[in-house]
C-alpha cells in the first residue's frame, strides 16, 4: 500500500506539474496584493480538487455510461499524456501566461484549477489509476500533490525568486520527460486490453 501511495504521489506530481502552475499563477497575479494572491491560489486549488474528487468517484462510471472501454481510454490518455509531455520537454508548455496576466481574480483562479492543475491528463490519469489501484490509494496521492501545490501558490513570490525562471523550466523539461514515458506507458497497457 505505502509503495502504491509513493507511484502515485509521483505520477500525480509529474502529471499536475505543480512548478509550471506555480510560474503561470505568478505570472498572473504578481500585481496583486499576498491576500487577494492567497484567495486566488486557494480558489484555483479548490477547483482542482473538486474535479478531481468527482472524477475519482464517478470516473468509471462515466466511462460506462459513454459506452467506453478503460483500454480505450488508457490509450486516448496515453496520446494527452504524450503530447504534453512533448510540450513540457520542449518549454512550450505555459508560454501563454500574458494572456492570463490581464484577466480578474476568478477567471485566473479558474484557469489554474482547470485545465491546468485537472486537465484531460490528471483526470485520465485520476480515472485508470482508479481502476488499477482503487480510490484509498488514489485519493490520498491526489491529496499530498494538491497540499503542495498549494503550497507552492501561496508561497509563489518568495519560491520564484529562489529558484528563478531557469531552474523552474528546467524542472517542467524533465517532469516532461517523465510524463512522456507515462504516455507511452499508458498507450502499451491500452493496447494490451
Amino acid at each position: 500500500m505505502f509503495s502504491e501511495l509513493i507511484q502515485l504521489v509521483v505520477l500525480f506530481f509529474v502529471i499536475v506539474d505543480p512548478f509550471m502552475s506555480m510560474g503561470i499563477f505568478y505570472s498572473a497575479t504578481q500585481t496583486l496584493k499576498d491576500k487577494e494572491r492567497h484567495k486566488i491560489a486557494l480558489i484555483a486549488v479548490g477547483v482542482a480538487v473538486i474535479l478531481s474528487s468527482l472524477f475519482l468517484v464517478f470516473g468509471m462510471g462515466v466511462l460506462n455510461v459513454l459506452h467506453l472501454k478503460l483500454g480505450d481510454f488508457q490509450i486516448a490518455g496515453g496520446i494527452i499524456l504524450a503530447l504534453l509531455g512533448i510540450q513540457m520537454a520542449i518549454g512550450h508548455a505555459g508560454k501563454e501566461t500574458n494572456k492570463f496576466s490581464h484577466q480578474n481574480a476568478r477567471a485566473i483562479a479558474a484557469v489554474i484549477g482547470t485545465p491546468l492543475l485537472t486537465g484531460p491528463a490528471t483526470i485520465t490519469t485520476i480515472i485508470i489509476s482508479t481502476s488499477k489501484f482503487g480510490i484509498l490509494s488514489t485519493g490520498p496521492a491526489l491529496a499530498i500533490v494538491f497540499v503542495f501545490t498549494l503550497l507552492l501558490l501561496y508561497f509563489a513570490p518568495k519560491i520564484t525568486k529562489i529558484l528563478g525562471p531557469n531552474i523552474t523550466q528546467v524542472i517542467t523539461t524533465l517532469l516532461g520527460m517523465v510524463t512522456l514515458a507515462y504516455g507511452v506507458v499508458y498507450i502499451k497497457a491500452g493496447l494490451l486490453l
